[in-house]
């Protein structure tokens, strides 16, 4: 084989085996929503 059909044999050969490779999974943060202070109500209620 001529070495630029090599060379494209690897480059697919490379393309094939990084679309299979395993990925991470990805990490997701979820914020804790913020609480609402209480309102003033008048004394005692």
């Amino acid at each position: 084989m001529s070495k630029s059909k090599q060379f494209v044999l690897v480059l697919a050969a490379a393309a094939a085996l990084a679309a299979c490779a395993k990925k991470e999974a990805e990490v997701v943060y979820v914020d804790e929503p913020v609480s609402v202070e209480p309102t003033y109500t008048g004394k005692y209620k």
